[in-house]
């Protein structure tokens, strides 16, 4: 439900349908943009708020995007992938999340947490074996990266993975907050790249931490509990996973031992920039239905957008909107997939464009007043989901360190 009319439509690009512009460089962004439209007008949107209030995971719709080609956007094609960059993976995220973050968040996990990642740093054994049904939709995957007592502080870990004379691993711990962890109240998802620490006290815990793809079905990996009643992103499963004594092959080891750091924060880098894309698509949303509700609704004998107080929640958003989406654009433009070091700006990025998003998602609740509080008018999910983006991917607190750290190396600020 919600108001939506053309007449009042906040477009989801700033040049119409031209190509060539920051937000669709190419043909082919400008493909997939109306690609990911269509499927959220036909498929997406009908089943929101009904997925949403039954926190219930859409098994079929994420498949129906691997059928699509979405589920490996930034992967080669030889694995089943579309191949394109950080903006493809941008504009996929924006436009579901105009609709169903809570959607839009399980495709970020098994996208860019799992395929994305395994595909930059997994070696061609492990992406010819594990990527088609990836890409496909036939599998579902996740990351298990924060443990019950380590979020942001996840150098501090305490899972661990202990090396057998065969080469193989013993894995034990448990990990915390984990999108995709289960598919129902009960059934795991199906593969996870899970961080674990393979080295005492004594190493530096930068050269401690190795990277393990695991599987459903392997003895001791179990479903630790699904975590239900939260605030938002509903319709997306969180759960704890377990791991007692789950032996793990030589070959399921992701990159060297030790070195998994590095790929923590090159992947780190490509999710706080979608997590940016999301709130982007919130924001858009957001603002269409609140340009829409204060034409349509009268009071006091006008339109509400003739009083001043709301033309002030009007112009804010939407010069905050344009803000935060040209800045995630020119971020994805530069973003290089294959490489870490882009710290300032993925930082950056997300840091403005979630507390963007939440603001304008909590402006359009109170141009609707009562009606904003109502779930059939979308904009009260959208505000509890928005939330989210703000702790998850990295808290505002941790973009703030890192990005205080970066810039005391800058002498001129560009």
């Amino acid at each position: 439900a919600g108001c939506r009319h053309s007449s009042s439509a906040v477009p989801s690009h700033h040049s119409g349908d031209q190509v060539g512009t920051l937000f669709d460089p190419t043909e082919e962004h400008r493909a997939l943009r109306q690609l990911v439209q269509s499927f959220v007008a036909q498929e997406v949107e009908p089943q929101a708020l009904e997925y949403n209030r039954a926190e219930k995971f859409n098994h079929p719709l994420f498949q129906r995007a691997g059928e699509l080609g979405l589920l490996g956007v930034t992967v080669n094609e030889q694995y089943g992938g579309a191949g394109m960059d950080a903006t493809a993976a941008c504009i996929v995220h924006e436009e579901l999340s105009y609709s169903d973050p809570a959607f839009c968040l399980s495709y970020l996990a098994h996208s860019q947490l799992f395929v994305n990642n395994l595909a930059r740093n997994g070696s061609l054994e492990q992406c010819k074996k594990w990527l088609p049904a990836a890409c496909s939709g036939e599998m579902i995957g996740g990351m298990g990266m924060s443990e019950p007592a380590a979020g942001t502080d996840v150098l501090g870990m305490k899972s661990t993975a202990a090396r057998q004379a065969d080469g193989s691993y013993v894995l034990n711990g448990a990990k915390m907050w984990i999108t995709n962890g289960a598919v129902s109240d009960s059934q795991l998802g199906d593969a996870f790249l899970v961080y674990a620490r393979t080295a005492g006290p004594e190493v530096k815990p930068s050269q401690a931490v190795s990277l393990f793809l695991v599987e459903k079905g392997m003895p001791g990996f179990a479903l630790g509990q699904r975590l239900k009643d939260k605030c938002g992103m509903r319709a997306s499963p969180t759960a704890e996973l377990v791991f007692d004594n789950v032996a793990v092959p030589a070959e399921n080891l992701v990159g060297k031992e030790g070195g998994a750091t590095v790929c923590m924060m090159r992947n780190l880098e490509i999710e706080r920039v979608v997590l940016a894309a999301m709130a982007v698509g919130i924001a858009r949303r957001s603002l269409q239905v609140m340009n829409s509700y204060a034409t349509e609704r009268v009071a006091f004998g006008k339109p509400l957008r003739d009083f001043g107080q709301i033309q002030r929640h009007i112009a804010d958003s939407y010069a905050e909107y344009m803000a935060g989406k040209t800045y995630l654009y020119q971020t994805a433009q530069s973003l290089n997939l294959d490489a870490a070091g882009n710290r300032l700006d993925t930082d950056g990025v997300k840091l403005y464009c979630t507390t963007m998003g939440k603001n304008v998602a909590d402006r359009a609740m109170q141009v609707l007043g009562g009606y904003g509080y109502m779930g059939d008018y979308v904009v009260e999910r959208l505000w509890r989901d928005a939330k989210l983006l703000e702790i998850g991917g990295g808290t505002l607190e941790s973009h703030q360190k890192n990005m205080a750290r970066e810039l005391a190396g800058v002498a001129e600020v560009p």
